[in-house]
């Protein structure tokens, strides 16, 4: 056993998440690796949420198994562990002959869906009939929030919020709307279940992904439903012809890297008013970027590099949608302790314009660095 277990077995009901990240063995299959305890009927199961290239895979396993991986597998692949429980964050650096351990505190409660379901906070409440978030594994048979989809369930409401928020001015009765790398669809199911169930408006919802297998289940899911403007589509974003006519509203979340880049270009390209996009991983600049100038201190450490590099991406990406014509910010879409990705780019536009990328040209000849929805708007 190592320090990382002995810290997991003395606050284990305390826990909310680990993140495995920074993968240091070439034969590693896996980028990052998340891990949720959760309730069954058999005891707490350990979730593995693994991710690989544009696809989660998922494995359940008992204490014992999850403990005996973490010290054969986890600690032997990845550099970077944090753990989050009620109260403390953990951060642990693995080396080859140690590993450092960083603590820090915070304001996290034990995730207690009834007490922190307050029905006056969600669109969505727990306890209604909303089959789609039963035969998605968010709710139970009655109605009530499952542990471990909590977090996904506050995204989810979240994302609704938001769009609320900005339908009550729209003044629509009719809408369309994409959702780029859509994958199990919690939220494409949502959002139509909003507009034509809660608002009663006739929507037309088309989701994108590149599973065969989850957009053949989705479409039967909705199809069961009797969601007649909601159908899903396999299509590679980067490639793929898309929806060509009038859009009102593009989605994301969590589309991986640059499947963002070219949702936010097709929104531009086809002057879509509304964008809501929460992008995910971010790795292209950091691929890239080279030292050259004022920001050099950022570039020097792996981790620090990679999370500018991921907030350089943004604010680039916020920048060129307000040069094309968007009012554009930049919100906290979740707390963080719900989400590690949890910015939202949130787009209203104007008035289109062709944009000046000068500014941004310059930057990216000082550091080297290539970004994709600036090649996109510079070549088409």
């Amino acid at each position: 056993m190592s320090i990382i277990t002995d810290d997991i077995l003395s606050s284990e009901e305390k826990i909310k998440k680990i993140a495995l990240s920074e993968r240091k063995n070439k034969d590693c299959e896996f980028s990052k690796i998340t891990v949720r305890p959760f309730k069954s009927k058999k005891g707490t199961v350990w979730q593995l949420e693994k991710f690989k290239d544009n696809k989660v895979f998922h494995e359940n396993l008992s204490r014992d198994d999850f403990l005996m991986w973490l010290c054969e597998t986890g600690e032997k692949n990845f550099r970077q562990i944090s753990l989050t429980a009620e109260g403390v964050n953990i951060h642990y650096t693995v080396f080859p002959d140690k590993i450092k351990r960083k603590e820090t505190a915070n304001t996290v409660k034990k995730v207690e869906p009834k007490s922190h379901n307050k029905e006056k906070s969600y669109i969505l409440k727990q306890g209604e009939n909303i089959p789609a978030l039963v035969d998605l594994g968010v709710f139970s048979k009655e109605f009530k929030v499952v542990n471990s989809k909590y977090d996904k369930y506050k995204q989810i409401n979240r994302f609704i919020e938001i769009i609320d928020d900005s339908f009550n001015k729209m003044n629509k009765d009719e809408i369309t709307i994409l959702d780029f790398g859509c994958g199990k669809s919690y939220l494409t199911f949502i959002v139509y279940y909003y507009f034509t169930h809660i608002k009663k408006v006739k929507a037309t919802v088309l989701g994108y992904d590149l599973k065969e297998d989850v957009v053949e289940s989705c479409n039967k899911i909705a199809e069961s439903y009797g969601y007649d403007g909601l159908k899903f589509y396999v299509n590679d974003v980067t490639k793929g012809e898309l929806f060509e006519g009038e859009v009102d509203m593009v989605i994301t979340l969590h589309a991986c890297d640059i499947a963002t880049d070219f949702a936010l270009y097709h929104a531009i390209s086809h002057k879509v008013k509304h964008i809501f996009s929460v992008p995910c991983c971010q790795h292209e600049i950091c691929s890239s970027i080279k030292k050259g100038g004022d920001y050099d201190i950022l570039l020097s450490h792996g981790l620090i590099k990679e999370r500018f590099s991921a907030l350089l991406t943004d604010s680039i990406r916020a920048e060129i949608l307000r040069l094309c014509g968007y009012e554009t910010d930049i919100i906290e879409f979740v707390d963080f302790a719900h989400s590690p990705k949890n910015l939202m780019l949130r787009c209203k536009l104007k008035k289109p314009l062709t944009p000046d990328l000068s500014s941004i040209e310059e930057l990216m000849e000082r550091y080297s660095f290539k970004q994709k929805l600036y090649e996109l708007v510079v070549n088409n």
